[in-house]
């Protein structure tokens, strides 16, 4: 198996439950590892469990001194006998602390000569959209659906801006019937991607953009926890009032990039009196995943060299800016309603956005 397929395919393996095998590791999903599964895993010795440095921090954790420690590095935890599998969840899941307030105490043991498959291990993980902790031991011995190399896993964030336009077709739509809908498929086998082009923009000068991120509980339920379902209208809304039209990019980032299940997750560790900021965290991920070196991508394909972009995000601006295009910030913002004010307030002053 090609290098580059081997971790697209170890991606999808770990997703579905199975043991994997990276540089020196054979890992298998926290969040989907039954008794049989974790058994096979263990058929040379027990486990221990690799968590994010961002969830160690909350469990006040620390890999013990003799291992590289870095502000990213993940942190191995022993697993002695007591600490069963819905134990190891519940360190891995922080939707269960309320229920499991008690944990530990905990061993901790220097990553070592491992800390590179530990941290493509994690890497793995949010690829497949899991939440990020694995049990993992020694590769030697363990038979392990899909064998990868770390730098192949470790490259794989940067993947996802290699993107080919692969159909388009006009799309009238409620709010803007001269639009043109592009799909792109991303070479690492990821969901697709779209760009609504409104109207005719011209490519010589500033064309119109937003960046939008897939919300399905604001842009198909109507979710008030967000702002995304108003965003997504007044940007559809003001691109086709716009006399050069312009271009809406709809990526498949929901949640910051964490995916569906865990965006959910932090709804509830929300419910629980944390903001988004500290819920992301808490799950073990960064407050924003989301690299947006893919919306570069798609708009050099559609021939964009400059860009008005309408966001109050300056990663955004900063990112986009960062891959070669020009941009120029434009307004963005909803008025807020009384479920989302404490989060639109989370966004001005923990994440920087301009509000």
């Amino acid at each position: 198996m090609a290098p580059g397929y081997a971790a697209e395919a170890a991606v999808d393996a770990l997703r579905r439950g199975r043991i994997v095998g990276v540089g020196g590791l054979a890992v298998l999903s926290a969040e989907l590892a039954d008794s049989v599964s974790l058994k096979a895993l263990e058929v040379a010795g027990r486990a221990g469990l690799v968590i994010t440095a961002r969830r160690a921090a909350v469990l006040k954790l620390a890999n013990q001194i003799g291992a590289a420690v870095g502000d990213a590095e993940p942190v191995w935890v022993e697993r002695p006998t007591w600490l069963d599998l819905p134990g190891s969840r519940a360190v891995a899941d922080p939707v269960l602390d309320l229920a499991t307030p008690l944990k530990g105490p905990f061993t901790t043991r220097a990553l070592g000569a491992d800390a590179e498959s530990a941290r493509a291990a994690i890497v793995l993980a949010k690829h497949a959209a899991l939440l990020p902790a694995v049990y993992a031991v020694p590769l030697r011995g363990v038979a392990a659906v899909v064998v990868t190399g770390l730098a192949d896993v470790l490259g794989l964030p940067a993947a996802a801006a290699d993107v080919r336009i692969s159909s388009r077709a006009r799309l009238p739509l409620a709010l803007a019937e001269a639009t043109e809908v592009v799909a792109f498929r991303p070479s690492d086998g990821g969901p697709e991607h779209l760009a609504l082009v409104i109207g005719d923009p011209s490519r010589s000068g500033p064309v119109l953009v937003r960046l939008h991120s897939a919300c399905l509980t604001g842009d198909v339920l109507g979710s008030l926890k967000c702002d995304c379902g108003p965003q997504l209208h007044a940007a559809l809304a003001a691109i086709a009032a716009n006399a050069g039209g312009g271009i809406l990019l709809y990526l498949q980032q929901e949640g910051r990039g964490i995916g569906l299940l865990n965006k959910l997750r932090a709804y509830a560790l929300q419910d629980q009196g944390f903001d988004t900021v500290d819920a992301n965290t808490r799950l073990g991920f960064e407050p924003d995943e989301r690299d947006f070196g893919l919306a570069a991508a798609m708009l050099t394909q559609l021939g964009v060299r400059s860009v008005s972009l309408m966001t109050n995000n300056p990663l955004k601006v900063d990112g986009l800016a960062s891959h070669g295009l020009v941009v120029e910030r434009i307004e963005h913002s909803m008025a807020p309603n009384p479920h989302n004010v404490a989060y639109l307030g989370t966004k001005r002053d923990r994440q920087g956005h301009l509000l």
